[in-house]
């Protein structure tokens, strides 16, 4: 981590979380000097982290919470971790979106980001299993309406599968699985709860798994989107290995012996936020 008093919270919080991460633990007086901050600052920083449940404050420093592979977060808890990575991902990964194309999103509070991204492309037909996406697209729908009118024009067709609803507010199970069946995408958005070399892409949810599973048999093109924190994190089962991934798009929060090993095993590779030597390519219709 480079020293800067400029940092702002919500970097400081991700580089201190990154590092709790990688090396199993931090002390406050190694976290002052490496980001040139007070004491009391990296304390504050480490009751925020505490707050949201992905550091245990022990004396002098923090340590990882380890959460069980069978514990899945709600929505709200995970909507308020790593917003800025969430919109810089969503920026980018909008744009693989052509005008016109039949995509696919997942539960997830990356692709509810990326959600509101794609109201500005026009034409999509957007097939999602997440109550909260199809919201956005909705309440876009009626913004942009009058008494008696249609649709705006250019506003998306969304079809939300049935299914069982998860503490993340997708719909799983099998009504949900034999709706998206019959079903073919151009591109699947796909946020995952861990994402690994072993454990390819995995999540908590048994019922989930099954479900993104029939996504990802649907679509043409697969593109995770997932910030620096799921790399190396594994859930109960497993859905997909990283063969079956076309693009993983993620923030610069990545270290660079994580980001060459990600390139070994993976086609397409998209840091948000930083320039690409050629420009993501939209999903062909």
């Amino acid at each position: 981590m480079t020293e800067n008093q400029n940092l702002l919270a919500e970097q400081r919080r991700a580089l201190i979380l990154d590092e709790v991460r990688r090396r199993g633990g931090v002390r406050v007086n190694e976290l002052t000097r490496k980001l040139n901050v007070s004491d009391m600052t990296v304390r504050r920083d480490l009751d925020a982290l505490a707050r949201q449940g992905v550091v245990e404050k022990v004396h002098g420093g923090a340590v990882p919470v380890v959460e069980a592979s069978t514990h899945e977060p709600g929505f709200e808890a995970k909507s308020g971790l790593e917003l800025s990575a969430k919109e810089d991902i969503a920026r980018a990964a909008a744009a693989m979106a052509a005008p016109g194309s039949a995509i696919a999103l997942s539960g997830g509070t990356t692709t509810y980001a990326l959600a509101q991204h794609l109201l500005e492309v026009p034409d999509l037909t957007v097939v999602t299993n997440s109550v909260r996406v199809a919201d956005v697209f909705h309440t876009a729908q009626r913004a942009g309406t009058g008494a008696g009118s249609g649709l705006r024009p250019g506003a998306a067709t969304v079809v939300l599968t049935g299914g069982v609803r998860t503490p993340s507010d997708s719909l799983v199970g099998p009504v949900a699985d034999q709706a998206i069946r019959s079903l073919h995408f151009d591109v699947l958005f796909l946020g995952v709860h861990g994402i690994s070399v072993e454990a390819g892409l995995s999540t908590p949810n048994l019922a989930e798994a099954e479900t993104n599973r029939r996504l990802v048999r649907s679509a043409r093109r697969v593109v995770v989107v997932a910030d620096h924190t799921k790399w190396g994190t594994v859930g109960l089962s497993s859905f997909a290995t990283l063969e079956e991934v076309d693009t993983l798009v993620t923030d610069s929060g990545l270290s660079a012996q994580t980001r060459e090993e990600i390139e070994e095993h993976l086609p397409g590779l998209v840091v948000a936020g930083e320039s690409q030597e050629t420009d993501p390519e939209p999903a062909d219709i």
